[in-house]
């Protein structure tokens, strides 16, 4: 398979190795118009990446529908791209006037009909891969499941996987599934290590799934904040960059990500097409492994014990 390529798990769905994340698609002062979003699917295809990373909730529940009408737009075939979106999240917007305060659902009549409403905006017949996007604690697990391998069953989604879950959690789900979960996409980045510790890349691991990775780069707050970890982190990556001949510190950042051996699929969130060139250069970069501890002891402001 090539570089740019990734599957999930053995038998599982492939993505492109970086995904690009629609999350802060609207979140500009000047909204895209549908010529200015087609454009930026085609740019990202030429990365090579072709993956779109989606959540009902995104921009208040408007980035799917704003991405749909630029992607009825662009040139290309729908089954040369990976649409992926979540649902559970029930944020308060003007948009969803029964939701009183934030919280999770992941009853059946909910599930089926975020699917639909992201089908309609995105207008396309199917997701290649359908996440949940917190842990419910109100989750029926049989529940779920069944109305999970339903919407596989009809064809309206490929495959399945879930966000933010615990190692407990996925495996609960994952008892009850018919099939394999594909992923679980969770928090890390050089600043956010805790992944590391917590098990969940050891379950990615020793289940053989590739776990996805959003806010890769903290959020941006690996290059604005002018002190402490951030500060540290900066100072590391540089120095690793000017050994290995990188011009980019976000593209060591993701290269770091890359380097673990749990196969983590970073979720790129830039909408500038300069960044998202950088930060595919990652690709190109292998660390070695005391390059990578560097940056982990710089992160966590001690050498390891």
């Amino acid at each position: 398979m090539s570089h740019n390529r990734i599957a999930l798990t053995r038998d599982g769905p492939s993505l492109s190795r970086l995904v690009f994340g629609a999350s802060r698609l609207l979140g500009s002062a000047a909204r895209p118009d549908a010529d200015q979003v087609a454009r930026l699917i085609g740019t990202a295809v030429d990365f090579g990446l072709t993956s779109f990373d989606h959540a009902d909730i995104y921009g208040h529940y408007e980035v799917e529908a704003a991405f749909g009408v630029g992607l009825a737009r662009w040139k290309g075939k729908r089954d040369g791209i990976e649409l992926i979106s979540k649902c559970d999240i029930m944020k308060k917007a003007p948009s969803r006037p029964d939701n009183r305060l934030k919280h999770y659902d992941t009853s059946a009549t909910h599930i089926a009909a975020s699917v639909d409403r992201s089908l309609a905006n995105l207008g396309t017949d199917y997701l290649d891969l359908l996440l949940l996007h917190r842990p419910d604690p109100l989750m029926d697990a049989d529940e779920t499941a069944a109305t999970l391998a339903g919407l596989v069953t009809s064809g309206r989604v490929r495959t399945i996987g879930v966000s933010n879950f615990t190692p407990s959690q996925f495996d609960l789900l994952a008892s009850r599934m018919p099939f394999a979960l594909a992923t679980n996409q969770i928090e890390m980045s050089v600043l956010k290590t805790s992944a590391l510790t917590d098990g969940s890349l050891d379950h990615a691991q020793r289940l053989a799934y590739a776990p996805m990775i959003w806010s890769p780069l903290g959020g941006g707050s690996l290059f604005t904040c002018k002190e402490g970890r951030e500060a540290r982190v900066r100072t590391a990556l540089a120095e690793v960059a000017a050994e290995i001949g990188a011009g980019d510190l976000a593209a060591v950042a993701i290269a770091w990500l890359l380097r673990h051996p749990a196969r983590l699929v970073p979720v790129l969130g830039s909408m500038k097409p300069e960044r998202l060139a950088a930060m595919v250069r990652a690709l190109d970069i292998v660390l070695d492994r005391q390059q990578w501890f560097a940056i982990l002891e710089a992160s966590e402001g001690r050498p390891v014990a």
